[in-house]
């Protein structure tokens, strides 16, 4: 069997299967913690990491990530979910619960630059990405090979202007209750709202910082007549306006006058790839919640 194949055959780790998260976001106001942590305790679980953050005591918006451990979790998830939701309404809380034994599906999206792909499939054979990558989703045949030899299937879908919106739909058809969240790993297409709408704040992409500074084409071109000093990278999650959703996770780097047009390039290409790894990981760990167009990162 190819050893990258062997790779996504990796068992579960055995605390995985008794083991969830829960992620909450509501109004605050005293009780919150308490109630969460009593009702964990007399459901008979152990809390074994909690993270909380409020934008303000006095009427500001509060967020909580925890994660639990309970015995045979799975024959008690329908039981939790419809015993939280007392809770859950008393609070107007805004929640949801992920058992860590249902990893998370991905479908990457990728043009020609590979990269941030790269980057990806050496984390997720490393098992630093505890995800199952279901596809790859390509404008170009490029790099067909490379991803299959990983065990992955490779969807070649060709985008011109006029063949764009079946295109689209071709691709809504292929990830389409298949997938739980799609990276966008340096995919050179404007994506339409009709695949951002039923994944909202599950689209991740990935962008240099240069923006809005440096827009339009040859950003590292215009980076270098410009004589920056630090050059940088964005992920965030994708809304109808371009390069403007919830952000998720920069990194920048300094340059100097000596550094060419090749060598931005290079080191941009670099602080790209660790970005937007970063980004998907805390994502695939439930560390991310979205509150209007900002996010909540506990990490």
């Amino acid at each position: 069997m190819d050893t990258h194949v062997k790779a996504a055959l990796k068992p579960a780790k055995p605390y995985e299967q008794n083991r969830a998260r829960m992620l909450i976001s509501c109004p605050d106001g005293p009780g919150i913690v308490a109630a969460v942590s009593d009702f964990l305790y007399q459901h008979g679980a152990n809390i074994v990491q909690s993270d909380q953050y409020t934008m303000d005591p006095e009427g500001g918006m509060f967020f909580m990530r925890v994660e639990f451990d309970l015995p045979q979790l799975e024959s008690h998830l329908a039981g939790l979910e419809q015993d939280f939701a007392e809770i859950a309404d008393k609070f107007e809380m805004k929640w949801q619960l992920y058992p860590l034994s249902h990893k998370k599906k991905l479908a990457i999206f990728v043009s020609k630059e590979d990269h941030c792909l790269v980057e990806l499939l050496w984390q997720w054979q490393a098992g630093d990405l505890d995800a199952e990558i279901t596809m790859v989703v390509s404008n170009h045949p490029d790099m067909k090979e490379y991803v299959e030899s990983f065990g992955i299937t490779y969807h070649y879908i060709p985008v011109t202007p006029e063949t764009k919106a079946e295109a689209e739909k071709q691709q809504l058809e292929l990830v389409n209750g298949q997938v739980d969240l799609i990276i966008l790993a340096r995919y050179m297409q404007i994506v339409s709202p009709a695949l951002i709408e039923p994944y909202r704040n599950r689209i991740i992409n990935i962008h240099h910082s240069f923006l809005p500074a440096f827009v339009g084409g040859k950003p590292y071109a215009q980076a270098y007549n410009r004589g920056v000093k630090i050059i940088g990278a964005t992920a965030h999650y994708v809304t109808e306006e371009l390069d403007g959703g919830p952000i998720i996770e920069q990194d920048v780097q300094r340059v100097s006058h000596g550094d060419d047009v090749n060598e931005l390039k290079r080191i941009g290409r670099t602080i790209e790839r660790v970005v937007l790894a970063r980004a998907v990981k805390w994502h695939i760990e439930d560390r991310i919640l979205v509150h209007q167009n900002k996010t909540v990162v506990f990490n």
